[in-house]
Formats: C-alpha cells, structure tokens, sequence
C-alpha cells in the first residue's frame, strides 16, 4: 500500500480508538456561585450570577409542602440522612419556585448548598454529573424542573439506578429534587402499553412506576382556591409596596384569573407584575 493511501487509513484508525477511550472526567468549578447550569455539551457547570426565585415567604397555599422541603434540605445541609424528593401536581402552583426559595433559605441561614440545575433533555449524562459531583466537597442540589419521559424514551432506566439501586449509589453529598405534572412521571397511555404489550404486564409496570417510588418525598401540588389566590396577591403587593386598595386589587386579581382560566401562584405572580409596571413600580 503506498504511503499516500496508508496516511488517511492511520488517521481514520486513530480517530476510533480516540473516540473509543473513555475519557478522563473533567473536574467542576463550583466556587464563586451558589447556583449553576449543567452544559452537556461542555461537561462543565455555567455559574448563575442572579436566580429568578422570590422569597419563601410569599410563597402561599403550599405551607406544608414548604415547611416539609425546608426540614429535608436543612437535614441534608447538615450532612444529615435526607431524601430525594419529587414535587408533582398543576401547572403554576410553585413546584419550581419552592425548591429555588428553599435553596436561598437555608443558604441564608449560613449553610453552603450549591443549586445545580440540570435540563430534561440532557438527563442521559446524569451519571458523568453524579461522577463528577461526587469529587466535590459542597453539598449539592441537584435539581430537574418538569421531569418527564414519553414512550420510547428509555433513559429513565439510568435515572433509576442513579437515585438508589446503582451499586455506587447516590453520591452523598448530592440529594436530587425533581418538579413534575405527572405523579409517575410516565404519561397514562404509556404504562398501559406496556401493560397490553409485556409477558408479565405486572412486572412491566411495576417498573414504570417505581421510578416515582425512588424519590423518599412525594409532594403534592393542588389548584388555588380564591381565598388563596387573594392572599398570594396581597402578599405580593404589600411586598413590593404596590399602592392599590385592597377592593381594586381584588377585583383586578379576580378578573385577571377568570381571563386566564384558573387560579396559581404563577397567574397571581403574572398579575403582580402588570399592576406594578402600571404604576411604574420595579419588582426588586
């Protein structure tokens, strides 16, 4: 074979086995931030200069779930034994905002927790995460917002062993929460499928389903009744010292919800925001 020929077929060689040699684990940078991204693409951690949460406070109509994620992460912080912990339930009722509120209350009280946010579509490099996540010496939250895996998608299986049956586990300085709408983070129609379609349909949705039963925290999340509502508003306003009467900021909230169709922490938050920029109010 002539050397002209021979040079592109050791470089084609070279190429495979470079991308056939597992790679060395990068180290994570998670000093000078208390919140980061997780970029798949990079293997590296993205520092968040300003997370958009609002305080604990003002998070209402969810005070047992609060008080409940608050204990958890205060017991986790203080390398206490805590659980992994699924918030599930409607659309805009807080699932997001209690896990970014908690995080910034218990940092407040003076314990170093780092926020680190992984997207749903990058969960397949979970485990690289964990590995990584496992040489630091902060204590880390690992946190997916609406976790959710549709038929034919068969990373959850990795996410399974990640949480507790791996044989390294989960990292003990890692505790992972996760916001979903679906209680088995499976939607309906593929659990039964599976049902239909398996040898054993028990055995088939038992697996399914125990996804869910990894997570030691179940957190329900409900529709906002008026009174509720009322208060998430008023909350809000006297926050941020919104200068409207209470009659008008009813009513104006009570319109605003009937326009949207439903009642959330996330509709009244919408609200707050529009009376403040009509009274050239910034929410700071």
């Amino acid at each position: 074979m002539s050397e002209r020929r021979l040079i592109p077929l050791l470089s084609q060689i070279l190429d495979a086995l470079s991308r056939a040699v597992p790679q060395r684990p990068t180290e994570l940078d998670l000093s000078g931030a208390g919140a980061f991204t997780w970029q798949a693409e990079t293997g590296q951690v993205v520092p968040v200069p300003q997370v958009n949460r609002v305080p604990i406070d003002l998070l209402r109509g969810i005070e047992r779930q609060r008080e409940t994620l608050l204990e958890n992460t205060r017991r986790f912080a203080e390398g206490l034994p805590a659980n992994n912990a699924l918030l599930w339930g409607a659309r805009g009722t807080g699932k997001s905002s209690l896990v970014k509120a908690v995080h910034a209350a218990v940092g407040a009280a003076g314990k170093d927790l780092v926020l680190v946010e992984i997207h749903r579509e990058d969960m397949p490099t979970l485990p690289s995460l964990l590995a990584m996540l496992r040489r630091q010496t902060r204590r880390v939250i690992l946190f997916c917002d609406d976790l959710s895996f549709d038929e034919a998608d068969t990373s959850y299986k990795s996410l399974k062993a990640v949480l507790e049956g791996g044989i390294e586990g989960r990292p003990a300085n890692v505790i992972f929460y996760a916001t979903s709408n679906r209680r088995h983070l499976m939607p309906r129609m593929m659990i039964e499928n599976e049902r239909s379609t398996a040898i054993n349909p028990s055995e088939s949705v038992d697996e399914k389903v125990s996804l869910s039963d990894r997570f030691g925290l179940w957190l329900g999340f409900h529709n906002t009744d008026q009174d509720t509502y009322f208060a998430m508003v008023e909350g809000y306003a006297a926050y941020y010292g919104l200068e409207i009467p209470v009659e008008q900021l009813r009513a104006e909230a009570k319109e605003w919800a009937i326009t949207r169709g439903a009642r959330s922490g996330r509709v009244a938050w919408q609200f707050i925001q529009d009376v403040a920029g009509r009274l050239g109010k910034p929410l700071n």
